[in-house]
């Protein structure tokens, strides 16, 4: 293209960008000006888009939000809705009559994606979102454009080839991080000029979060005035395509010229109901690697069911170690560490790592993190606390922590180091956890993840009434091992703090053999019954370890 018959320049999102200017200040002027260009024609797209459908979704408590579509756009804003609502505008050969959206529910995330048939491979969908403003949300396209007008508490844009474009609210209170390591980053809202690959910056207190990432794309970010959204006399979008009998995570399109009232807008919850398990040889004890979802049949009381989701064994982890460190004394803990530092050291490199440690209260030590050298100068500074032993109070909060802090719908798994003697056990000292055993144990049944569990032995002989008594070690023990039960994970025995390092090494190997499974219930009813589940492993002398199923609430 010729400009101003200056200079000539190729603009393109591929690996193959070129530019023929010799004048880089030049250069980077005229892309800006290209990208606030290009804003402003999604913009007005964007708009148009609006009219179209609309389906009004539950967000998780937590706000946890993922949109994928790999065959189009993504426009988000933020409204003053409770809820997430969803158009989209399909785009050339449309020979699939249902609706291109699939929607999916678990108990901490919401899950939009796009479905393309092989017949209608060269059509077009752009997805138009409305956020409330407490979602975490994560917004993935392959070559589609992102366009982001507004922030909630947390967005992260992700693109392989497409162009991400945001506008944020003045004033400001963000913290920016985007990237783009074949493209270039532009911004207009830090009086210095960002790297061409990559800006960071924050803002107030950084009470928000936007990352964006593209690797071949252009990233321009700007700034708007915060407009009063009940004042603008914007109509919310009209649902179309979703009639009374449509399903529920893949809605159905209406017949052409029906009209939806707002009344009457379709209010979507999927019930998806996820599991992760181990595949083990029954003869060597061994994990069981390189399956496919073909190999399993999974059955809910007796029914099989049609997996909707299926993660390899390789897929990462965001892992938890919870360790008790009641009681511990200075040479205790030095052991303590030399196992933590082992399991970070064995861990993948793609699995995030998290460390909290409990006695009379929980604190975190290091959030989830994929920075080994951070994690391991936290594991230093694990000292001795004091306190009564409250085991179930600290499963609790480290089961909040994972659904708090869990992004990009990525497993989960906790691993506790304890004896298993919380202080609400008869005889051990102490007033112990205010949440009762039965109900911490439902709650790691509803878990949405794995809990491994690796009791220690610190068994002694009671020489007075004051002692823990042999009974209540017993307790323990018994108890340890029914959690990683519910829990879908494994129960190993350490018998002393020497083993500690060893048993986290195993853990880690295990985890490798974790593969992860989805299916909406055939049966649909919500009844608050026990449902079975069995899983079939079609390998010879396999058999699959997970969760035995889970209350229908």
């Amino acid at each position: 293209m010729q400009l101003f018959g200056l200079v000539e320049c190729t603009l393109l999102t591929r690996p193959q960008t070129t530019f023929l200017c010799s004048q880089p200040d030049l250069v980077f002027l005229i892309r800006r000006c290209l990208g606030v260009f290009l804003l402003l024609v999604l913009t007005s797209l964007a708009v148009s888009a609006q009219t179209q459908a609309g389906i009004h979704i539950d967000l998780p408590a937590n706000g946890q939000l993922r949109i994928e579509n790999r065959f189009g756009d993504i426009t988000t804003s933020v409204g003053i809705e409770r809820d997430v609502l969803i158009s989209f505008a399909v785009i050339g050969n449309n020979a699939d009559s249902s609706s291109p959206v699939v929607i999916e529910t678990s108990q901490n995330l919401l899950s939009v994606s796009v479905k393309n048939s092989e017949i209608d491979w060269q059509r077009r969908v752009n997805l138009t979102v409305r956020l409330p403003a407490n979602t975490k949300a994560e917004i993935v396209t392959r070559e589609g454009t992102i366009l982001s007008r507004g922030l909630p508490a947390s967005l992260s844009l992700n693109t392989v080839g497409g162009n991400i474009l945001v506008e944020i609210e003045e004033p400001l209170d963000v913290d920016v991080a985007a990237r783009s390591p074949n493209g270039v980053v532009h911004s207009t809202i830090a009086s210095e000029k960002p790297d061409r690959h990559d800006f960071r910056t924050r803002f107030g207190q950084g009470q928000k979060l936007l990352r964006a990432n593209s690797q071949y794309g252009e990233i321009a970010i700007s700034t708007t005035i915060a407009q009063n959204s009940e004042g603008s006399g914007a109509k919310p979008p009209k649902l179309q395509g979703a009639g009374e009998n449509s399903g529920a995570g893949t809605p159905a399109n209406s017949q052409a010229g029906e009209e939806v009232d707002e009344d009457d807008i379709v209010r979507v919850d999927a019930q998806l109901v996820a599991l992760s398990l181990s595949v083990v040889d029954r003869g060597t004890n061994k994990g069981v690697t390189g399956l496919t979802q073909s190999d399993f049949k999974l059955f809910e009381n007796g029914a099989e069911q049609r997996l909707l989701n299926f993660e390899s064994s390789s897929a990462p982890f965001d892992l938890v170690l919870l360790i008790d460190l009641s009681g511990s004394t200075r040479d205790v803990v030095k052991l303590i560490r030399a196992a933590a530092r082992r399991f970070v050291d064995a861990a993948r490199p793609s699995d995030r790592i998290a460390i909290i440690t409990f006695a009379g209260g929980a604190a975190v030590v290091s959030p989830l993190t994929l920075d080994r050298n951070a994690l391991r100068q936290r594991v230093d500074t694990i000292d001795t606390v004091s306190g009564d032993t409250k085991l179930y109070d600290a499963g609790e909060f480290a089961m909040a922590q994972v659904a708090k802090e869990t992004k990009n719908s990525r497993r989960a798994a906790i691993v506790l180091m304890s004896d298993g003697l919380d202080g609400s056990i008869p005889g051990v000292q102490g007033d112990g956890s205010k949440v009762a055993y039965n109900e911490f144990l439902n709650n790691v049944r509803e878990f949405d993840g794995v809990l491994y569990t690796l009791w220690l032995n610190t068994y002694y002989e009671a020489l007075n009434a004051q002692d823990t008594q042999p009974e209540a070690f017993d307790l323990g023990y018994d108890r340890m091992k029914e959690l990683a039960d519910a829990g879908g994970g494994m129960f190993y025995e350490v018998e002393g703090l020497e083993d500690l390092a060893g048993a986290y090494e195993r853990v880690v190997a295990d985890l490798g053999t974790v593969y992860s499974l989805a299916y909406r219930p055939s049966n649909k009813s919500r009844d608050g019954k026990w449902r079975s589940i069995k899983v079939n492993v079609s390998r010879s002398n396999a058999v699959a370890r997970g969760k035995h199923g889970y209350y229908a609430n």
